[in-house]
């Protein structure tokens, strides 16, 4: 009778000369901080955080969308605070004027000369709160501030301190007294976010949290802690930037733009920078999970976030009750990925 055979046992072996184990990228390692001291008050919207941090790391600007309560300006503020960065809000209403947002100048009494008053959008992350509530020449002001990074006041340019990031809000349930940003405006937006409510679970743990002290001064962004500078978030774009995209991973995200312009159930596709947009996040997504080179993966996960602004559904399409999101994964399983 032959003995029935066992697996060996497992033998130790000494690692090759020369080897040395796969080092986490710096920037992987501050990002991740970030995230735990952001998640301390912002609770159960993980992707949202994620896409988010990807926009940091990309250099880029946040549309965010979501239902009034959810948090909106408690993550933003949260994320200046983990890297000492600035913080300015602005609520936009239909009498705000460009000098609101971007400054002017003030005559001194008492010196005889003139002198530059700043306005908000002179801080590292700026929060345009329900931006289409302001006339378009309002809008144009903040979106030429976002594309440019400095501003011009009475023929003077001023350039903003890096890093400098917009995040605009809009509240998709009331449209009345709106004015909604074109399509050649919300291009300039990197990503649009989509905040949806929490799980029960963790929203019956952020109303005990909330609820906890006075004045529902729970989950107070002031107990986040500073884990890094400017300087650090500046390295890291940085770094983001020089994340090896291979050609054929290139090639997967301008198939996928150029499919948004062929499908019959999209009368607007995206444009060119929709595609730099799609590789500069896939980018941002590596970093973060600590890789050096994109996948078709990465693509994939940036397309919601990075199109559903680009583009329009056909007339009857939008009719019909068929989301933007919904089309966008469809037309995704239609562009085949490459194997790398």
């Amino acid at each position: 009778m032959n003995p029935i055979p066992t697996e060996p046992s497992a033998v130790y072996a000494p690692p090759p000369t020369g080897y040395s184990p796969p080092v986490v990228p710096k920037s992987t390692a501050i990002f991740q901080q970030i995230r735990a001291a952001v998640g301390q008050v912002f609770v159960g919207q993980e992707e949202v955080l994620s896409q988010v941090l990807a926009a940091l790391l990309a250099g880029g600007h946040v549309l965010l969308e979501g239902k009034p309560g959810l948090g909106k300006t408690h993550l933003v503020l949260a994320l200046a605070h983990t890297f000492g960065g600035s913080f300015r809000r602005i609520q936009f209403t239909p009498d705000l004027m460009p000098s609101d947002v971007c400054g002017h100048t003030l005559f001194d009494m008492q010196s005889g000369t003139f002198r530059v008053r700043r306005g908000p959008v002179f801080a590292n992350l700026l929060l345009a709160d329900e931006i289409n509530r302001a006339p378009a020449k309002t809008q144009s002001a903040l979106l030429e501030v976002m594309q440019e990074a400095q501003v011009t006041i009475d023929g003077e340019s001023h350039t903003l301190a890096p890093p400098f990031m917009t995040f605009a809000t809009q509240n998709p349930i009331e449209q009345e007294g709106t004015y909604p940003l074109p399509e050649a405006q919300l291009d300039r937006f990197l990503l649009k976010v989509l905040i949806d409510y929490p799980d029960a679970l963790n929203e019956t743990w952020v109303v005990k949290a909330v609820s906890s002290r006075a004045s529902g001064g729970g989950l107070s962004t002031s107990s986040v802690q500073q884990v890094c500078g400017p300087e650090d978030i500046i390295a890291a774009q940085e770094e983001a930037a020089a994340v090896q995209a291979v050609e054929q991973v290139v090639d997967y995200a301008v198939n996928i733009v150029r499919a948004t312009r062929q499908h019959s159930a999209i009368s607007l596709g995206a444009g060119t920078r929709g595609a730099i947009s799609l590789v500069r996040t896939a980018k941002a997504y590596a970093l973060l999970e600590g890789r050096m080179y994109i996948t078709p993966a990465d693509v994939k996960r940036a397309v919601l976030p990075v199109l559903r602004h680009r583009v329009q559904l056909a007339p009857e399409i939008a009719i019909s009750g068929q989301g933007v999101d919904d089309m966008l994964l469809s037309l995704l399983k239609t562009v085949e990925a490459p194997r790398v």
